[in-house]
């Protein structure tokens, strides 16, 4: 396998992960008969924020285990340089993530036109969101195997 392949498959499994725990961790407390207050709101707003910093600062932390695991397991630096196979295959998964994170917001600002709870629309965006996170990851693990 090689180091880009690695590097998707480690991607895809700690956003799996990094997700459910979260989700796991606010279910929780989650503030039951509040429908549209102001309570629900300050909810859905702090999981969407808490959730984002997680995952930016779990996927810093995660890419530099990576590659320190990496490079003591194989003796080799991560590759210095990205060639045109390596940017196509970035531009296809972002912009395929990008796509599926579209369709969720169109179903998100949806199900406010026909006249769904609030939290339709934050857990769609929030699904949609995980979905588009893994989509990218499978997209590159996909074209790395199989070729552009």
């Amino acid at each position: 396998m090689t180091y880009q392949e690695k590097k998707s498959i480690v991607s895809l499994i700690s956003t799996i992960i990094i997700f459910g725990a979260y989700c796991a961790y606010m279910y929780p407390q989650y503030p039951d008969g509040l429908q549209d207050s102001t309570e629900t709101f300050r909810f859905w707003g702090s999981f969407v924020l808490i959730l984002t910093l997680v995952s930016i600062v779990a996927h810093i932390v995660n890419s530099i285990a990576f590659n320190i695991v990496f490079r003591i397991t194989t003796g080799e630096k991560e590759p210095s340089f990205a060639d045109e196979m390596d940017k196509i295959i970035e531009l296809r998964s972002f912009r395929n993530s990008f796509f599926v994170f579209v369709l969720g917001f169109l179903l998100a600002m949806g199900s406010l036109v026909i006249e769904q709870p609030l939290q339709v629309m934050f857990v769609t965006l929030i699904i949609f969101g995980f979905i588009s996170d893994v989509t990218g990851s499978v997209t590159k693990l996909y074209h790395y195997r199989k070729g552009v």
